[in-house]
């Protein structure tokens, strides 16, 4: 994929309109094929894209393949540590390789505010195109809507995408055995905590930063070497580790049992005086991994040679207790 080249945006007729998205970009018309061709297919081309077609042809490889659909609307849409046009790639792109599957295309769909800055678009859309590039993969088709003031928070993007998975790995909570070893790939929470602490209004200031990062590499290294030791992976996002393991717990009819969870001092000090548990507090570049306990040692390994996994922990482990619990030790050892 080509990334974006420059850091203005030379829309036509942009003067005219203030330098901000109107109900004109959104109509199908002159002003839509203007904002397409000098923005989204400038930052996105690829051969695929470039024909602008109703829909990408792609040339499917051997395999089982795997697809996945996201939304993003988060506030503010820029923050410490990414933006959300690197959080609509990254986000996309861990759900497939929680499967197993290598990414390879992703779609994208624009909902736009009317008066949205068209600076800020094209910052979005840089961010995106790199984010992709760095992932290896290629935004192939795409949609946008301008709706009117009010209609919706500056800017929505979905996100899809297909990957390729890998061999005959097969993954999920129907695989989880008592005494398997619960991973997560580094500390919990600063995404979260980077997002609150960035809509101001908040009583202190930190410098926490989000954990925005594609997971894929890490995911299909494991998948590669440890295959059906790796019962199941899923990134931790919405609801946080604590969300995820309740329910595969669930889904397991086993439970889990919760020892340290690995945070980062500064995410702990804001989660303290705000009241909030950092276990389930959204991540958007960490992994939780359940492996074979004979296996978690060799997993750890493999996360820790990748910079994003360099502080993998084992956080928990699954017992043999019906109900699907989430269960904490308590500091005077008996169980929450």
């Amino acid at each position: 994929m080509r990334e974006a080249k420059g850091d203005s945006c030379p829309l036509p007729g942009a003067a005219a309109t203030g330098g901000r998205v109107t109900l004109g970009h959104g109509s199908g018309g002159r002003m839509s094929a203007e904002l397409i061709n000098s923005l989204f297919a400038r930052c996105f081309s690829n051969p695929v894209l470039d024909r602008l077609d109703d829909s990408a042809r792609l040339e499917a490889p051997a395999g089982r393949l795997a697809f996945s659909t996201d939304t993003f609307v988060v506030d503010p849409i820029f923050f410490p540590g990414g933006d959300i046009g690197e959080l609509a790639v990254n986000g996309t792109v861990n759900d497939l390789a929680m499967s197993g599957a290598r990414p390879l295309w992703l779609s994208c769909g624009f909902v736009i505010e009317e008066g949205f800055p068209l600076s800020d678009l094209e910052r979005v859309c840089v961010s995106m195109a790199r984010a992709a590039a760095r992932c290896g993969v290629e935004i192939v088709t795409g949609d946008t809507k301008v709706v009117g003031r009010g209609g919706c928070d500056g800017l929505f993007i979905n996100t899809s995408g297909i990957g390729v998975i890998a061999g005959d790995f097969e993954s999920g909570p129907e695989f989880i055995r008592p005494g398997d070893a619960v991973i997560v790939s580094g500390p919990l929470g600063s995404h979260g905590m980077a997002v609150m602490l960035a809509r101001g209004r908040l009583s202190f200031s930190s410098e926490i930063r989000s954990d925005t990062a594609p997971l894929h590499e890490i995911a299909l290294e494991l998948v590669d070497r440890l295959g059906p030791e790796i019962r199941v992976m899923r990134d931790a996002t919405r609801g946080g580790a604590g969300a995820v393991l309740a329910e595969l717990a669930g889904a397991a009819g086993l439970s889990v049992l919760v020892g340290e969870v690995p945070v980062a001092d500064d995410v702990a000090v804001a989660c303290d005086i705000l009241g909030i548990d950092p276990l389930f507090v959204a991540n958007e570049g960490r992994m939780v991994v359940i492996a074979a306990a004979d296996a978690a040692g060799e997993a750890l390994a493999l996360l820790r040679k990748h910079e994003i996994g360099r502080d993998a922990a084992v956080m928990a482990e699954v017992v043999d207790e019906p109900g699907g619990r989430l269960l904490r030790l308590t500091p005077f050892g008996s169980r929450q």
